[in-house]
């Protein structure tokens, strides 16, 4: 049946006004989002983060946290107001309300006018580079540029694994972009693996760098596991760290790149220029 002049007034009067609805809509959270921005862009400078709890603040924290074999390491005052930073022993780092009644487990993101930021990301950065900063250079087979060094990755890699393989093909074309690649084992499948043992091998040989390459070319080696190697140490180093996969690349920044990635992409993401001295 065909509808009445009034039907039809209706609904066009119903379709207009659900236009005007959605547009309102739009307008509210365009209004909004440009407060809430203005607002950090204001607060923040003003904020306070980064501040040890005192003492009794932080005993009505672990009071409160304390249960069930939890044990709170230190704490404190984050980004956000009011909410306090919660290292955990081996533990995550947990967000939690100043008297310890809530907490959340998950990353926090501050707003900027470029857009979202990981916050506790780059607080991993900053402690994977204290953490790395305490293995020693001998400790680690280093495969450096003839001539200057411009930035360096760490890559902790195991030789059975196809794409730490084929990184390794790709370290003459970073060295020669002035990349130093700096390797520490990690033996996916343990300390009683075959894995193990040819890591091994190759950092207890006279020429760890050649012997390292030719285990990646699939080369047979002596095998060769000399007294204190530092196999285990950086196995238990990568898993503090949150490796739990090779190849696991971590910039001169701290950032954690997990899995292969071809020189060209690693140079853009280390801001280098291609061959040039910038």
């Amino acid at each position: 049946m065909g509808r009445t002049g009034l039907q039809r007034r209706l609904i066009l009067n119903n379709d207009c006004g659900e236009a005007h609805t959605k547009k309102g809509q739009r307008m509210t959270y365009r209004i909004v989002k440009l407060g809430l921005m203005t607002i950090l862009m204001t607060v923040a400078p003003l904020i306070s983060f980064a501040e040890p709890l005192d003492k009794a603040e932080l005993d009505t924290l672990r009071t409160a946290l304390n249960v069930g074999g939890v044990e709170v390491i230190s704490a404190e005052m984050s980004q956000m107001p009011g909410i306090v930073e919660v290292q955990l022993k081996e533990g995550p780092l947990v967000y939690s309300t100043l008297e310890g009644k809530y907490f959340i487990v998950g990353d926090l993101y501050s707003v900027d006018p470029t857009g979202y930021v990981n916050v506790s990301e780059k607080r991993r950065d900053g402690e994977r580079l204290e953490l790395l900063a305490g293995v020693a250079r001998d400790d680690m087979i280093i495969f450096s540029p003839e001539g200057e060094t411009r930035a360096y990755i760490y890559v902790f890699t195991d030789v059975t694994c196809y794409y730490c393989q084929k990184l390794h093909q790709e370290v003459p074309e970073l060295n020669k972009n002035g990349v130093e690649v700096r390797y520490l084992a990690y033996p996916r499948a343990g300390a009683d693996s075959p894995g193990f043992t040819q890591l091994a091998s190759a950092w207890c040989a006279d020429n760890p760098q050649e012997t390292l390459t030719k285990l990646k070319s699939k080369e047979s080696v002596p095998e060769n596991v000399c007294k204190d190697n530092p196999i285990a140490a950086q196995f238990k180093l990568g898993q503090e760290m949150g490796v739990n996969g090779t190849p696991a690349i971590i910039t001169d920044t701290g950032q954690m790149i997990p899995g292969y990635k071809p020189a060209d992409e690693l140079i853009a993401i280390l801001g280098l220029s291609p061959e040039s001295g910038q």
